[in-house]
């Protein structure tokens, strides 16, 4: 039975178009509580569970096809981590459910990845929500994972939305004997997963500075839609950026202060206090680069305002030039019979030189004003 629910925060998914996320949400109207229903794109052909037991003697790791092939280790070994690879078929997060005893209400939240970031605490096990994100060599584009964990007294169940390397250095370290992680217990591999989740943040934020000093090398010669769009387009991922880490505050601050049964507060907080000065680090770094590209668009438009109006200034001058110019024309040109001036031999040269004089006094009185 749920006891008590902290630190939920709304957040919409970076990269997922509003009109998918309706028609995701749209297949759970009516719908009983604690019904199974995965909401998203399907981002792997077919869900890989593997297997760690491990204590700090022994080792062990398997690929499974049912997560009943489970059932052997879960009093094996001092610790046991199940992680789930690909959450488009629910009758694996069913099995779950009914191996490690979790709450129909939390396996109803495990696949719908549009969850908001939250940590929800249960009889005998916290469950967690949280945001990877990663970026995509090849296109430079920041990509979004909901990463859903459960952790227990002994075991730590964790789902993410597609295979993926963020935890190859967890493994690395329960594959080597004497490592922390072999020496203690489910809340310090949980530890390990979500400060590895975190760790990622940095690397995406190595990728907008990157793309801020691109922009800002280029600020003041480019101009036209192409400028305009790269800042919105950062402007926007920050902002997303942000959603994504935001909850985290609290989330680990409550996992860094509070008393949860399946923690053991004494050894593990000092760990969790450490990923929270990270994550006050990454948000100011956030708000600090959301700032800066604030301040680029401004200078951006101030440049671009200042250069339409050195042209209308020009612009200007030249219609002020002709508008004498064109009415001397104009009143020579009408042909009437009785214009004294159409039959003077010097007439024509008369009104070309008057021009110019009208030209160039209106020049130098431009000059004077300094208007060019």
């Amino acid at each position: 039975m749920k006891r008590n629910k902290r630190a939920e925060h709304n957040s919409r998914p970076t990269g997922r178009p509003l009109k998918t996320v309706k028609s995701s949400l749209s297949g759970k109207i009516g719908q009983p509580a604690g019904t199974l229903y995965h909401t998203g794109r399907q981002k792997t052909e077919s869900p890989v569970i593997t297997v760690f037991g491990y204590d700090e003697n022994r080792f062990f790791y398997r690929d499974v096809k049912t997560l009943h092939e489970c059932e052997q280790f879960k009093e094996q070994f001092k610790v046991l981590w199940v992680n789930i690879d690909g959450l488009h078929e629910v009758q694996i997060i069913e099995e779950a459910g009914q191996l490690f005893g979790i709450h129909p209400l939390t396996l109803e939240d495990i696949p719908h990845t549009v969850q908001r970031p939250k940590i929800e605490e249960f009889d005998g096990y916290l469950f967690l929500v949280l945001k990877a994100l990663e970026l995509d060599a090849a296109s430079g584009d920041v990509a979004e994972e909901q990463i859903s964990m459960v952790i227990g007294s002994n075991f730590v169940l964790s789902f993410q939305e597609k295979p993926g390397d963020m935890f190859d250095a967890t493994r690395d370290r329960i594959r080597n004997e004497g490592t922390a992680v072999r020496r203690k217990g489910a809340d310090y591999l949980a530890y390990t997963l979500i400060d590895a989740v975190v760790d990622h943040y940095f690397t995406i934020l190595e990728h907008f500075e990157s793309r801020i000093e691109e922009l800002d090398t280029n600020l003041l010669e480019a101009e036209g839609h192409d400028m305009f769009q790269s800042m919105y387009s950062l402007k926007k991922d920050l902002i997303h950026l942000r959603k994504s880490i935001w909850p985290l505050r609290e989330i680990i601050n409550s996992l860094s202060r509070e008393q949860y049964s399946t923690l053991d507060g004494a050894s593990i907080h000092p760990f969790f206090r450490d990923v929270y000065d990270n994550i006050i680090l990454i948000i100011e770094s956030v708000e600090s680069y959301r700032d800066i590209v604030i301040g680029m668009h401004d200078t951006w438009l101030a440049v671009v305002n200042n250069r339409m109006n050195e042209i209308m200034k020009v612009l200007t001058i030249i219609a002020t030039v002709f508008m004498p110019l064109s009415f001397i024309a104009g009143v020579y040109g009408m042909n009437f019979h009785y214009m004294p001036e159409l039959e003077w031999h010097w007439g024509y040269f008369s009104v070309l030189g008057g021009m110019a004089v009208i030209f160039a006094g209106m020049m130098r009185y431009f000059h004077t004003k300094r208007w060019f």
